[in-house]
């Protein structure tokens, strides 16, 4: 008996691995498509002569992937996970295919919000199909190693996007989703077999989809164009501010009828999800804030090609990867949890203070160790936010808490890039129009890549690379604050027990005992897709 048992519980792990295998390839595809671009960025704004667009190929992607998260989250509650999962890979894969082939910005910026539309599902449909296999407790660990991908991504994009853009090309950061994406197709079509879920018959909240998505697109205009493009004061942006208030008043009272609401209001009722969400926005604008453009200042300012400033994220991927999956194998193991965001936080910000402090003559180990000290920041934190939302809520609404929590780190992330941004390239033109000597009227500052600047005269390359140091680095230091706030947050968390099991609403012991078995049933099927169990799994 005992033996058919660790059989049987050996079959079980493995059939968990293989669909947490295929899950961290969709991860995979999702995050590194959101940093492949960095180093590349240089050279496509260039060449497509749009450097005053660079930050939209960065922001329309994160909006697009903002706006749908809520929509994934929910739909994936009400009809099951697989089928949408699906559909957000073909989604990615043909914004990808329009990249690929863009032949101006205009087109570029429209591939990427398409790429966002799909790459919003692939994220949160990853994190709520693995609440859906393991309990809690067991949460940790896996959602640790998919910190991991994350890490990975945040330097293997870097280094591919600058392999790429040196080699067959920069339209080869898109081409390269093309096999992942089919990868990751076959991957949750043949391993992703789910427990049945119950055929439910609601109506789907369309008004509160759309108003959400007017709100959070008005809302990161407003910090996009504010102080750049239009002054704060100007009929613009004030319209905006506008429109995103009365959006989100609208929002509410849609919510407050909707039969299945897209982000039930009743999720800030509980104390821990209100505090990771604020922690987690105030952690998305610090750190998409800083990560979206630093390949950029170590290609501007010390002068290395885009493969080398690439190399040079690894400090940022050590950190991050070998922290998250020591914390949540802490987690599993212990069950405490609290400590470790708070503790995060404090490290992130102490990282973004010593990246304040970068001049031209910095030397480029001591950025890699300020860079390392962010990535041990995040990767203690990060994964853990998620879990601690997830335990807050049953597994009929994971799915929805999880989107809903991501939605506000995402909407940090947007203001994170576009507010940076903005700031950026607005310090930037006026650093450099202060700066460049004379003598260099005829030089094109719309279309300055690492090629082009370190082939110029030092009276020319000197002031360009002092610019993008002066305008970038004192960012850092105002985000700084940021990750502090986030840890005084984090210490008002209640750290409640984590569910040892996965419990569905209204179910007696016997239904308990069933739900048991049938997770049992999704690990034998991912291993045997044969095998005549499938009957009781729907896709």
């Amino acid at each position: 008996m005992t033996t058919t048992a660790t059989h049987e519980e050996k079959q079980k792990q493995r059939g968990i691995m293989l669909v947490f295998g295929g899950l961290m390839l969709t991860m995979l595809l999702a995050s590194l498509n959101q940093t492949v671009l960095s180093t590349a960025l240089p050279t496509i704004v260039g060449e497509l002569h749009g450097i005053d667009q660079m930050l939209w190929v960065i922001t329309a992607f994160i909006l697009a992937s903002t706006i749908m998260m809520p929509v994934y989250g929910k739909l994936g509650d009400l009809f099951g996970r697989k089928s949408l999962l699906l559909i957000a890979i073909g989604i990615f894969i043909g914004g990808s295919l329009v990249g690929a082939l863009a032949p101006d910005m205009t087109w570029l910026i429209v591939a990427r919000v398409i790429q966002g539309i799909g790459g919003g599902g692939l994220m949160i449909l990853s994190q709520a199909t693995i609440a859906d296999v393991v309990p809690a407790r067991e949460r940790g660990k896996y959602m640790g190693i998919m910190g991991g991908v994350f890490a990975v991504s945040s330097v293997a994009g870097p280094l591919l996007g600058g392999w790429f853009t040196e080699g067959p090309g920069w339209r080869w950061v898109f081409w390269i989703n093309l096999p992942i994406g089919l990868l990751a197709f076959i991957a949750a079509a043949v391993f992703l077999r789910l427990p049945k879920r119950a055929q439910v018959k609601a109506r789907i909240d369309t008004a509160g989809m759309a108003v959400l998505a007017v709100a959070t697109t008005t809302i990161v205009l407003f910090a996009t164009w504010g102080g750049s493009k239009y002054a704060w004061t100007s009929p613009t942006i004030l319209a905006l501010a506008a429109v995103s208030v009365a959006a989100l008043v609208l929002f509410v009272f849609i919510e407050r009828r909707a039969e299945e609401p897209v982000m039930p209001l009743h999720l800030f009722k509980d104390r821990n999800f209100n505090l990771t969400t604020v922690a987690g926005l105030l952690t998305g604008v610090a750190m998409f804030g800083a990560l979206s453009y630093l390949p950029t200042y170590l290609q501007m300012v010390t002068g290395h090609s885009a493969t080398v400033a690439g190399l040079l994220m690894i400090p940022m991927m050590g950190g991050l990867l070998v922290t998250s999956i020591i914390a949540g194998q802490y987690v599993s193991k212990t069950g405490k949890y609290k400590k470790l965001p708070i503790a995060g936080a404090l490290i992130l910000a102490l990282g973004l203070f010593l990246l304040s402090t970068v001049t031209v003559g910095s030397p480029v180990w001591l950025i890699c160790v300020y860079i390392a000290v962010m990535g041990v920041g995040l990767g203690t934190m990060m994964q853990l936010l998620v879990l601690i939302v997830q335990n807050s809520f049953p597994i009929e609404e994971v799915g929805t808490a999880t989107a809903s929590n991501n939605y506000f780190r995402q909407i940090g992330a947007t203001l994170g890039t576009a507010v940076v941004g903005s700031v950026f390239t607005s310090r930037l033109s006026t650093l450099l129009l202060d700066r460049m000597p004379e003598a260099a009227g005829g030089t094109d500052t719309q279309s300055l890549t690492p090629g082009v600047v370190s082939q110029l005269p030092d009276a020319l390359r000197l002031p360009i690379i002092e610019s993008y140091n002066d305008a970038l680095t004192p960012i850092f230091l105002y985000m700084t604050p940021l990750a502090i706030i986030a840890a005084i947050i984090l210490c008002f968390v209640v750290e409640k027990p984590l569910a040892t099991s996965i419990e569905r609403k209204d179910e007696s012991v016997e239904g308990a005992a069933q739900n048991d078995a049938a997770a049992e049933e999704v690990a034998v099927a991912a291993v045997d897709p044969d095998d005549e169990r499938d009957k009781v799994l729907v896709d």
